[in-house]
């Protein structure tokens, strides 16, 4: 990259985070000293700021430099992606929005201990979504990496270290003193900055082909360096019946992990009713459908005009598609139209990245402070503020997040993404529908259930060729590779469902009928909701 891209790009990088630091120093001179006001801000936001805001949490780094490198390399099996993000969002609708606002009051954990015994089952919930947290956080950093790395010239490990380290270090700023207020309302700005690029970029492309959609198809299927095969099925995951199954798994993770996500499932307790729960997801389904739709345009025109060769030798992972996508529509490298619309594409994209790993962290802090340190500090201890907790411990999130990332440089994030979203419908859904919908459910079913879709997919995990055993492998110098798939869903998200059943028949604990009813009338109508 030249100089004039260097310079252009940094201070559009340098004007979004001073102004999302402005808000977050704003909102920090408010108070917030209240858990309420930390983990839900107050409960004060509209259903369409909430909508935007849940927009801005979900269309994250995965989704526009994950997805569109994917399309870019694979064509049609990349695009399946963008369908199984969407079509997660129906599950979220029509099962979870707003029976989670009435049932909980911050976490996940709330709605299950409701009718449990709440130090087990926060433990478990608790780290559950950490881990699931911490996952997500990697799969943004590795994409901040991927990005400052092509931004300063594509060579430097240095810089995709700093980057990333920078990146680590804003988010526990602004989780630490804004809160969810901050948060949400950086996550608005950056919705309203990515859907504004986004449709710019698009327009861009059908106008490059005159708006024939069969001429840019074409044209993506001549430089893909794959022929017809780019548009049908199987070119990542038609290969043998092991690529299909990944396919299946990686299918079942995207539909049934939203629903699990924890900084997903925050945001429904920063409105005030169930109702405007539900609002705020139409609202969001209504911008994240239009964002994917764009994605698959931005996708092919990246193979038609920047070609699927010149995107993986910038970034094997294709996480570099949309940037190089914009440097060629702006007038290619070296062009002023090129420099400036490939720094703006470049500063929002990185301004997506620092929205959303704020919303996690702030998601994985809520989890810690909430549940974990509530249940398993000693009752006779001094007891600290739970907002003090949540401080430290978006600190010590951050830490853990920057160091696995370093280990995941080369992996795309869309990919990485995936795997988050196994683990969520391994280890949270099946907890989270049981307690909601099954009268007999118990703690000990409730437990089980996290742990027995926890461990094996995190195990799984470890154990795939994704850590071990091949060449674009985290750790490719090591080979104690077992299990064949890269997603773990189509074997540990039945393991959750069947643990949470094996353990709720085994348990002596009687069902409480009498919480059962009180949990099934709040979900349903709101009466004594928070």
């Amino acid at each position: 990259m030249t100089g004039d891209h260097q310079t252009l790009a940094l201070v559009l990088f340098s004007a979004f985070v001073a102004v999302t630091l402005g808000i977050t120093t704003w909102v920090s001179r408010k108070r917030q000293g209240s858990a309420e006001e930390f983990y839900a801000g107050g409960r004060l936001f509209s259903p369409m700021e909430n909508g935007f805001a849940i927009a801005g949490d979900y269309m994250s780094a995965a989704s526009f430099l994950g997805i569109s490198g994917l399309i870019a390399l694979f064509g049609y099996d990349g695009m399946l992606y963008s369908v199984g993000f969407l079509v997660a969002w129906l599950v979220v609708l029509f099962l979870v929005a707003e029976l989670v606002r009435n049932c909980g009051r911050f976490t996940l954990a709330d709605v299950v201990a409701a009718r449990m015994s709440e130090r087990p089952v926060r433990i478990a919930a608790g780290t559950s979504s950490v881990t699931v947290s911490v996952l997500y956080l990697v799969a943004q950093m590795v994409g901040a990496g991927s990005l400052v790395a092509l931004l300063l010239g594509g060579t430097s490990a240095s810089a995709r270290t700093w980057t990333v380290i920078g990146v680590g270090a804003l988010m526990v700023v602004y989780v630490s003193l804004g809160g969810m207020r901050a948060t949400t309302w950086i996550q608005i700005v950056k919705a309203v900055l990515l859907m504004a690029g986004a449709i710019a970029l698009t327009v861009l492309v059908l106008v490059r082909f005159h708006g024939d959609v069969n001429g840019l198809l074409n044209t993506a299927v001549a430089h893909s360096g794959h022929g017809a095969e780019f548009l049908a099925p199987g070119l990542k995951y038609g290969g043998d019946w092991t690529a299909r199954l990944d396919f299946i798994s990686l299918g079942l993770a995207l539909v049934l992990g939203t629903a699990g996500l924890p900084h997903i499932l925050s945001r429904f307790y920063t409105v005030p009713t169930a109702r405007a729960a539900r609002h705020s997801v139409v609202w969001a389904v209504g911008l994240i459908g239009g964002f994917y739709l764009m994605t698959i345009v931005l996708g092919f025109g990246a193979a038609a005009l920047v070609g699927s060769d010149a995107v993986r030798a910038s970034n094997a992972a294709g996480n570099t598609a949309v940037p190089l996508l914009a440097l060629d529509l702006g007038g290619g490298a070296g062009s002023t139209g090129g420099t400036v619309l490939f720094a703006v594409v470049a500063a929002i994209a990185f301004a997506t990245i620092l929205a959303v790993v704020a919303g996690i962290t702030l998601a994985s802090s809520a989890s810690v402070a909430h549940d974990l340190y509530v249940s398993l500090r000693r009752r006779h201890a001094k007891r600290r503020s739970e907002v003090a907790v949540a401080r430290l411990a978006a600190a010590g999130i951050g830490a853990v997040a920057i160091a696995l990332s370093l280990l995941a440089q080369d992996l795309n994030v869309a990919f990485l993404v995936g795997l988050a979203f196994a683990v969520a419908a391994s280890a949270n859904l099946p907890v989270l529908l049981y307690s909601l919908f099954w009268r007999n459910f118990t703690t000990r079913g409730a437990v089980w259930s996290v742990y027995g879709g926890l461990i094996p997919a995190v195990v799984l995990v470890a154990l795939s060729p994704v850590v071990s055993g091949s060449p674009d492998a985290v750790l490719p110098g090591l080979d104690f590779q077992l299990f064949p798939l890269q997603n773990p869903g189509v074997v540990s998200i039945p393991l959750g469902f069947l643990a949470g059943w094996i353990g709720t028949v085994t348990s002596s604990e009687p069902p409480d009928e009498t919480k059962y009813a009180e949990t099934e009338v709040r979900s349903l109508t709101g009466a004594g909701a928070v």
